[in-house]
């Protein structure tokens, strides 16, 4: 089907060359049986950590030429954060899509400096900015010329070390025009609420299958092969094994939207 949802997938962040492998190796499978685009996602560093004590990266230049390693071996478009106009600059040699961390989404010289690579641009909604506030983050982008952009949709604080996910913005972002992407598994942190951020991660196919169901254009996911002993984001990626399934489901969910 052509306007089927795609979806973006990987570890939260560059552990190890033998992790993406592991990780891109079976994502490569899935794309393949079932015909549907899926980009590579991991985080070549982690700037935004709850803890002093937590891992940030295994150096930038060699977690990126991973990335782009990863992404010419198995013929998959790829995806990273970046946090500053120079890292941009720099990614954009690496990769394909350039994320802006939720953080960040309001930060204006990252938007422009993102936008000025040509590549596309995936922007983190703000736990903080409403589903009209994020239009005018995509107009910075825009405002470079670059029409690549996709809006990514992770949850909105709720209280303090919580966040709910307000459906309702899956629907509000369609009226600028770019893709809408729901994230599945930020969403259902619980940050800093310890040293580390917690969550929910039993919950991610519930909301995640209700998410494709408002007619959304992807999804996306971190996954990794021991969630437990991940360096970032443990207790809430999606275990690899369980990926072909989701994304099985949320397809057939798709199809169904999709026809009516």
């Amino acid at each position: 089907m052509a306007n089927q949802i795609f979806f973006i997938a990987g570890p939260c962040v560059v552990e190890s060359r033998e992790l993406l492998q592991e990780v891109a190796s079976e994502l490569a499978a899935i794309a393949e049986a079932n015909s549907i685009r899926i980009i590579f996602k991991s985080s070549y560093r982690k700037a935004n950590r709850t803890s002093i004590d937590s891992f940030t990266g295994v150096g930038d230049e060699k977690a990126l030429g991973w990335i782009k390693e990863i992404g010419e071996q198995y013929a998959l478009e790829t995806l990273t954060d970046v946090h500053s106009p120079e890292e941009a600059v720099m990614a954009s040699l690496y990769v394909d899509v350039l994320q802006i961390p939720a953080f960040l989404s309001r930060q204006t010289d990252l938007l422009l400096a993102c936008g000025k690579t040509n590549c596309t641009v995936n922007i983190k909604k703000g736990q903080f900015l409403s589903p009209d506030a994020i239009g005018l983050a995509a107009e910075k982008v825009a405002s470079t010329g670059n029409q690549k952009i996709m809006l990514t949709e992770r949850g909105t604080f709720f209280g303090y070390n919580d966040l709910v996910v307000d459906f309702r913005s899956l629907r509000l972002m369609q009226q600028y025009g770019y893709p809408v992407i729901y994230d599945a598994t930020h969403s259902l942190q619980k940050p800093s609420i310890t040293r580390q951020s917690g969550g929910t991660p039993e919950l991610i196919p519930y909301l995640a299958r209700a998410a494709v169901a408002t007619g959304i254009q992807g999804v996306f996911f971190e996954t990794h092969p021991d969630p437990k002993n991940a360096k970032s984001d443990s207790q809430t990626q999606l275990p690899l094994k369980d990926a072909a399934k989701f994304i099985s489901d949320l397809l057939q969910i798709d199809h169904l939207v999709k026809k009516m």
